[in-house]
């Protein structure tokens, strides 16, 4: 590609960032690991990679005498995709039960397909995919949030190894927010002085996560604890 057909490159690059700003802005707005510049820059890096391979017939090398160089476009899109799934992976970690990021992690897969189609020219595509790709991101969440759902929390409670363990009463606490509470892991910890427990649970509102914390605080040989609620 010389600096005159530069101009052909504008449009696809544009839409590419506009479609990574969109999807991104979303991300940003709550607080996720990949936000605004991270999406923008992914969308930009696949159209970038595309639009090189689309244009392989201006790239700076010779070929062989009495070689035919056939180009496939379609191999670039193969490498980006897959290149982009080490950067998904960094945004994906386990809490407990809960697995957080992997909404994150899809956003950035789609975003690198969608600078991809503005990369190749496919721009009605794009625009459409970067449409639904924020209604879906956008509007069922705000849909998810007016339904009566449970929110998954994941516990962790520590407390004095001693005779009297106070698991039970921590376990009665839990249950009386969650009756199908379940266990995860059972660790001791400080030279085994401490244990530790984690649970997973489900909690209809704040309040019961406030009345629980204020219940474990009261526990005799509790001596830290931790309520996550799982959002992606």
């Amino acid at each position: 590609m010389n600096l005159g057909s530069l101009e052909g490159a504008v449009l696809p690059i544009l839409g590419a960032v506009i479609a990574g700003g969109v999807i991104g802005f979303e991300r940003e707005w709550r607080g996720r690991a990949a936000g605004l510049r991270t999406h923008i820059l992914v969308s930009l890096a696949s159209a970038l990679l595309m639009l090189a391979a689309m244009s392989q017939a201006d790239w700076a090398f010779r070929a062989l005498p009495d070689e035919n160089i056939v180009t496939d476009p379609t191999r670039m899109a193969h490498g980006v995709l897959t290149g982009i799934g080490f950067l998904c992976a960094g945004v994906i970690f386990r809490t407990g039960f809960s697995i957080h990021g992997l909404t994150t992690a899809a956003s950035l897969w789609i975003t690198s397909a969608i600078g991809i189609l503005f990369g190749a020219g496919l721009y009605a595509l794009g625009s459409a995919a970067t449409v639904v790709t924020a209604v879906i991101l956008i509007g069922l969440k705000l849909i998810n949030g007016r339904l009566p759902a449970r929110t998954v929390v994941d516990a962790e409670v520590c407390w004095e190894r001693r005779e009297a363990s106070p698991e039970p009463a921590i376990e009665a606490a839990l249950r009386a927010i969650d009756a199908e509470v379940r266990h995860d892991t059972f660790e001791l910890i400080d030279e085994g002085r401490t244990v530790r427990r984690t649970w997973r649970l489900r909690a209809a509102e704040e309040s019961q996560l406030k009345r629980l914390a204020e219940q474990l605080c009261a526990i005799p040989g509790v001596v830290a604890y931790s309520l996550d609620p799982r959002d992606d």
